[in-house]
């Protein structure tokens, strides 16, 4: 049962860059990483490539609540992040709470 004073998001998983995209989407994750970081209801954000598989970047993102999850996915989808990675397969899991 999900404890009700828990209400924050987490999202895991990963995106698979392509390599013709791979410097792009290096380039611009800096940036991403710290806009993210700056916004109000974000409580760790972590965007790493994996060791395991080339093109691969693991995605850890908690968040205070829903709303702050919702307006980061607004801004990040009128960001140059967004523009970068458009259409790149990502495999995330979204879980609320305790669920976590």
């Amino acid at each position: 049962m999900t404890d009700l004073k828990d209400l924050r998001i987490f999202l895991d998983g990963h995106i698979d860059v392509p390599p013709e995209r791979l410097e792009q989407v290096r380039a611009a994750l800096p940036e991403h990483i710290r806009l993210t970081l700056a916004e109000p209801g974000c409580l760790s954000f972590e965007v790493r490539e994996s060791g395991d598989v080339a093109g691969r970047f693991m995605v850890s993102e908690v968040f205070v609540d829903r709303a702050a999850f919702d307006a980061h996915q607004q801004r990040a989808k009128a960001s140059a992040w967004f523009d970068v990675t458009v259409g790149i397969p990502r495999d995330y899991t979204i879980r609320v709470g305790s669920e976590a």
